[in-house]
């Protein structure tokens, strides 16, 4: 019988592989001319900023990982095949005219070399590019650093887990890849050329496929007791038990006793492959694979199962207290929460205090801030803009700085150019990118004042605004007793996006200037910049941002400079691809310069027993849900130091980073891997030390630590009854109409975010201090449990006091209720709504006063539907024990707290004291009504009546009832104004809050 002889693939005429090649050649430019250009672009960027040994450092580790992971992987997958290949049959029998394999091998045959080099060739390929993302822990390995402690199973220094351990079990990884795809080519090659055949009962195998395939087999089971072994070690990053991270009972006593008999298990397993290969027998191998898989089940998986749950559960407290102890040993070392730099000590959080007591405390009570930075974006916007192509970010700053030898806190901001507030009638190429260039001052308030009270006539109620800026007649210009600002002009600020470009410098004779004032223009003079003055550059950048006018405008001079990276985070985070960069930098000035403050960390994920976090909830607040700050990506650490201080000037683009922890054996790693790029901590000048800040995200982080981890003891660890909380902001729902104002329970749980204050130092309430400082409360409970502070100041900085409170207080939501149902300030507001105001909580602020807590909230009004409409300091509400002050000024609610005429609200309540509260002597309070005249009382008696006459008509719908209560309402105060006026309230004591609603015309 006749055979049809297989069919080879069809030949390709001439033309066609010369147009083939031409396809491919072109595919291949695409693919790869973008990236060769962004190298290139960024190799001139580097070297601008002084770190182009960071990025070529980058570029060739990658380069080098892509090289011998790809000649490795496609070396050993090619020499399989090849193998393969050379041991096959000498006669291969047919199965039949139709047998497909015969075709696939006559093809492969007639192409043995495309295959043969081909697929080895892509297989490469594939992995060198995989393992270039594994750069950074390649270098670490060989970089390595010791951190002088070990862990307490196996001895080992911590240096062995943090750089040496992951480079292991990545290149065992790359080993387990290797072995799979060469034995998947090894069965498929064998299959293919005859070596194995399915036809038949059992099929056949060769004897040189046999060897091929069990050495193959025999090394991936060898490769997997290695695995085994290095197993063990990462029992100490388990999280096995669900209270803390950290080898358990079960690890150390079933489940590392089984990698180790796993292990030999292993072993003999991987030999009996080898002997099966050489003595001809498939038994031996199939023997030992259900023993490895048997022992796996029972060995590794049973009896720790077993152990768990009938050992170790019901006797859980006893039998994890080592493992306890050795988490919360390890969790403090790693986040920089040991005994050294926290202090934690009793307070008694009183609920009354004498006046002598409160009024002692000028340190805190002398520099209450009650500008919120975070509310007051819009007010520097329509205050300050100036122009529309000026703005600040949604949230301001603050920085202390010392005026007339008195440190003050101030609110601070870049007058930033905002190319997006260009009209759009003017939002062409030249513009954006020619002509508007920078920013123009550095504004700031200081935040414990405002420049007039608020009245009805609009004026008073913000801040005292001070500036350094180019004026309008082009000349420098810095308010008196203010700061100096030298340079104010800024080409780099948060509000540029990642494709923000300027062309700068170097405009020939004729060209128009970069607009710096209305009647003036300006050249940049600064060294930052890369050039694009010659027409190779000119054409890169070109090509980079899709924009011919690079190549053809004729005010780009030889000289030009082009700006790019203009965000201070990104141009950090590009010369430290090491760091975490701190998601709100901030401007200061430093003899005369601003400059911008980046913080930058030192994480691990793989530090044994320690904790981990996710890095992006930790760090995630109601500043950050909003926009305010960046958040930071959610990836679990268990390590955080900030080693690093970053500058970036706000002229020239300058970066330096500068070691704040010279200690951190993380920093001395990554030192080794870019020698000379941070510089030493001696080289921070006094002037920049002075404006540094404990950074927000790392505070965040140990707050959250702290607030299970200030537990030491075993037993009350596992039993969690003593752990903290953050509390969720209670000023999330600013704006609160009066439709809200019934709902004001639908709160949202977002994290309180901490705020920096100065006050008295904790260990010394005489001196001034600049802290970071955040309350904690206890665990799914609002009662206050901690008050946490971390100084700022140079010769304190990091230090950590803890207080924590010995009796019942309420916390932050608790206060804010209290707030918003004290009869005075829900009238006020009720007032204010039916005027179209909307009222802005600024922050709760939390401040440890004569032995208790003192409370301190601005409240601001915003005309509601109005698009320049921006908050205004109205009121301050205060409390203090079981006292609410609310005033116009913070001098009126804190007299009235002082002194005992605010209103008295009931002390918190003990649960656990059968619903009582504390153990504590109240002090008798004034009537509040005792000073006022009967008019006075007559008028509010009225003004209340009115306004319950209100609430009652608006829920019935009666209109008619409602315009006849507003008149009744306005009448009464009038005769409350008349009556006050005259001199019906006491001389030296403001009316009482409880009673005296804001003297404010109803709308």
């Amino acid at each position: 019988m006749a055979t049809r002889p297989p069919v080879g693939l069809p030949k390709l005429s001439r033309r066609s592989r010369i147009l083939l090649i031409v396809g491919v050649v072109l595919l291949f430019g695409l693919i790869t001319g973008s990236r060769l250009l962004d190298t290139y672009v960024n190799w001139l960027w580097f070297g601008e900023v002084g770190f182009r040994n960071v990025y070529t450092t980058e570029i060739l580790t990658k380069l080098g990982l892509f090289l011998a992971v790809g000649v490795f992987v496609g070396g050993v997958v090619g020499l399989n095949l090849y193998l393969a290949y050379r041991s096959r049959p000498v006669f291969v029998p047919v199965a039949g005219p139709d047998d497909p394999v015969a075709r696939y091998r006559t093809v492969v045959m007639r192409r043995m070399r495309l295959f043969g080099l081909g697929i080895p060739l892509f297989i490469a390929l594939i992995a060198g590019a995989s393992a270039q993302a594994d750069w950074q822990q390649v270098q670490l390995f060989f970089n390595a650093t010791s951190f002088g402690v070990t862990d307490p199973q196996f001895g080992h220094d911590i240096g062995f887990y943090a750089f040496k351990l992951p480079f292991f079990e990545w290149l065992l990884s790359w080993l387990f890849i290797t072995t799979a795809i060469s034995f998947i080519g090894a069965v498929v090659g064998h299959y293919l050329f005859g070596g194995i055949r399915l036809a038949g009962r059992g099929g056949q195998l060769s004897s040189p496929a046999r060897l091929h395939l069990a050495l193959v087999a025999g090394s991936f089971v060898l490769l997997k007791a290695v695995a085994y072994f290095f197993d063990r070690y990462e029992l100490l990053f388990s999280n096995r038990n669900e209270k803390f991270d950290g080898a358990s009972y079960t690890d150390l006593n079933a489940v590392l006793p089984a990698k180790l008999i796993l292990l030999c298990i292993a072993v003999f397993c991987a030999a009996a492959f080898f002997a099966g290969a050489f003595m001809r027998n498939v038994q031996l191998p199939a023997i030992a694979t259900v023993l490895l898989v048997l022992s796996s089940v029972l060995v590794g998986a049973a009896w720790p199962a077993v152990l768990e749950q009938f050992s170790v559960k019901p006797n859980a407290i006893e039998k994890e207290a080592q493992s306890i102890q050795r988490n919360i040993d390890a969790t403090k070392q790693a986040y920089g929460l040991t005994e050294d730099k926290v202090q934690t000590k009793p307070y008694e959080g009183k609920q009354n205090v004498s006046l002598e007591e409160l009024r002692g405390d000028q340190a805190t009570l002398g520099n209450i801030r009650l500008l919120d930075p975070a509310v007051l974006a819009k007010t520097f916007t329509q205050l300050q803009q100036q122009r529309p192509f000026y703005g600040f970010p949604t949230k301001l700053d603050i920085d202390r700085y010392t005026v007339d030898g008195k440190v003050r806190d101030y609110i601070v901001a870049v007058r930033e150019l905002n190319s997006g507030g260009l009209p759009e009638n003017q939002r062409d190429w030249i513009n954006r990118h020619l002509i508007y260039t920078h920013g123009n001052g550095f504004v700031y308030a200081e935040a414990n004042k405002v420049n007039a009270i608020a009245s009805d006539t609009g004026n008073g109620g913000y801040p005292d605004f001070k500036v350094g800026e180019i004026a309008s007649n082009g000349k420098l210009f810095n308010s008196t007793d203010g700061i100096e600002v030298k340079e104010p002009r800024t080409y780099y600020g948060e509000l540029f996006g990642a494709d923000d470009y300027a062309i700068v410098g170097g405009r020939p004779a004729g060209s128009s200037g970069e607009y710096d004032t209305d009647t003036s223009q300006y050249t940049y003079t600064g060294t930052g910049g890369v050039s694009v003055g010659s027409i190779f550059n000119k054409l890169v950048f070109a090509a980079n941002y899709g924009e011919r006018n690079i190549l053809f405008n004729s005010a780009i001079g030889d000289e030009s400079k082009i700006l790019i990276k203009r965000h201070p985070r990104d141009r950090v985070q590009a010369v430290a691809p090491w760091l975490t960069v701190d998601g709100d930098p901030y401007p200061a000035v430093v003899n005369g310069k601003i400059i911008w403050i980046v913080d930058g960390y030192t994480t691990l994920d793989n530090y044994p027993y320690a904790q981990k976090q996710q890095l992006g909830e930790a760090t995630n607040d109601s500043l950050t849900t909003e926009g305010g700050v960046v958040q930071q990506v959610n990836r679990p650490v268990n390590y955080i130091r900030n080693s690093v201080k970053a500058t970036v000037d706000a002229y020239d683009g300058t970066v330096t980073l500068y070691a704040m922890d010279e200690k951190d054996p993380v920093l001395k790693a990554w030192q080794g891997v870019f020698p000379g790029t941070v510089k030493p901590s001696s080289d921070i000048s006094a002037e920049l030390r002075a404006h540094f800040r404990y950074p927000e995200d790392l505070f965040k982080v140990q707050r959250q630590t702290l607030a299970s981890y200030h537990v030491t003891n075993p037993r009350d660890f596992f039993s969690g009854v003593s752990f903290w909380g953050v509390p969720s902001d209670p000023t999330i729902d600013n704006v609160i109409t009066a439709q809200a104002q019934e709902q004001q329970g639908k709160q949202r749980k977002d994290r309180q975010p901490p705020f920096y204050v100065l006050a008295g130092d904790p260990n010394d309430s005489d001196k001034v201090s600049f802290q970071l400082t955040s309350s904690l409360v206890r665990q799914n409970r609002e009662f206050m449990a901690s008050y946490v502070s971390v100084s700022s100041d140079p010769d304190t900085y990091g230090k950590i006091s803890v207080l924590q409170l010995q009796q019942d207080a309420k916390g932050p939501q608790q206060i804010q209720t209290q707030f918003l149902t004290s009869d005075t300030v829900s009238k006020d507001l009720n007032i204010l709504n039916q005027q179209k105001s909307n009222v802005v909580y600024g922050n709760l602020l939390t401040l440890p006063v004569g032995g208790g807590l003192l409370y301190v909230e601005p409240v601001y009004i915003e005309r509601a539907s109005q698009q320049t409409s921006y908050p205004q300091l109205s009121k301050v509400l205060v409390s203090f024990g079981d006292k609410v002050g609310y005033g116009s000024t913070l001098k009126d609610a804190l007299d009235q707290v002082l002194t005992g005429a605010g209103t008295t609200v009931p002390a918190p309540t003990d649960p656990n004291n059968n619903g009582q509260p504390p153990s504590t002597t109240p002090s008798t309070p004034t009537p509040p009504n005792a000073n006022l005249s009967p008019e006075l009382q007559q008028a509010i008696k009225d003004m209340q009546s009115a306004l319950t006459d209100i609430r009652n008509a608006q829920k019935n719908g009666n209109f008619t009832e409602l315009g006849a209560a507003y008149q009744r309402l306005d009448d009464a105060i009038k005769r409350f104004d008349k009556a006050n006026t005259n001199g019906g309230g006491s001389p030296s004591t403001p009316p009482p809050s409880s009673v005296v609603p804001s003297p404010t015309p109803s709308g």
